[in-house]
């Protein structure tokens, strides 16, 4: 079983960046898919973007493509988020997931959570 521990987060304006990080223990990380959910009040949690293990392969949701970034770094058995352009529609705690190889592009497939971290954009 993978555990993982998020750091990273907080309080930002509008238009800024922040760059979320998530440390992977367990099983083999390098070919686990990868990614990040978020969660905003009253609303279901959504996938934010998805990183496969064999090619790096990446995936995003419509509302954050083009701003936030999803990367990994196998020797550091850590992926992160980059995120630029905040909006306060961004303002969501933020969980990183894993997911056995196959499954890297299938949101609803992804079994192993973070503890979630909160990301606040004020207007």
């Amino acid at each position: 079983q993978v555990q993982l521990v998020q750091s990273g987060g907080g309080l930002v304006q509008a238009g800024d960046s922040l760059t979320l990080s998530c440390a992977a223990s367990g099983r083999a990380f390098s070919r686990n898919g990868m990614g990040w959910f978020r969660q905003a009040p009253g609303k279901e949690r959504e996938f934010v973007a998805l990183i496969s293990g064999s090619d790096s392969s990446t995936k995003y949701s419509d509302s954050v493509n083009g701003r936030f970034t999803i990367s990994r770094d196998n020797a550091k058995n850590t992926v992160y988020l980059q995120m630029n352009s905040l909006k306060p529609e961004d303002t969501a705690v933020y969980y990183c997931a894993a997911t056995y190889p196959p499954y890297w592009n299938l949101p609803g497939r992804y079994d192993t959570w973070g503890r979630g971290t909160q990301v606040t954009v004020s207007s």
